[in-house]
């Protein structure tokens, strides 16, 4: 999918937010949820998305949606931090399948990252939903 189209409600994160679908959250309000992605790079793997915008995208999104979602972004880094001690945390957030996207749902990645552990592929292997139930648990009492 390109840089631009129509919102397709019938995405993933939209089936979350409706409760059409599982997801093992860690925090969410009235407008951002966070939660475990099943497919994790790295352990505490987590996603940030809003819960009433529509846009696919970094360009479609109104500025407003962007500030809760940073300011939502900065405490799940804040949170896995202190919950798991990585090394580092990255950040992340793609714009057009050509640059990783594969979820047309503007979205960001907060992927802690630990000295030595190389990063995993995204979409790779699946996650066992008990072990994020547990990362999640950890990570949401350091809120």
């Amino acid at each position: 999918m390109s840089l631009h189209g129509t919102y397709d409600s019938d995405n993933i994160f939209a089936k979350i937010i409706r409760g059409d679908m599982p997801a093992v959250k860690v925090f969410e309000d009235d407008q951002v949820l966070a939660f475990m992605d099943v497919f994790p790079q790295s352990r505490g793997h987590m996603l940030v998305i809003s819960k009433t915008s529509k846009a696919r995208n970094l360009l479609d999104a109104e500025a407003k949606t962007l500030g809760r979602l940073i300011g939502a972004t900065q405490k799940a880094v804040a949170a896995v931090t202190a919950a798991l001690k990585p090394d580092g945390v990255m950040v992340s957030q793609f714009n057009g399948a050509p640059a990783g996207q594969t979820v047309f749902h503007l979205h960001f990645h907060v992927i802690p990252r630990y000295e030595g552990e190389p990063l995993g592929r995204h979409g790779e292997a699946m996650a066992d939903v008990e072990d994020l139930k547990v990362l999640a648990e950890k990570i949401a009492a350091a809120l």
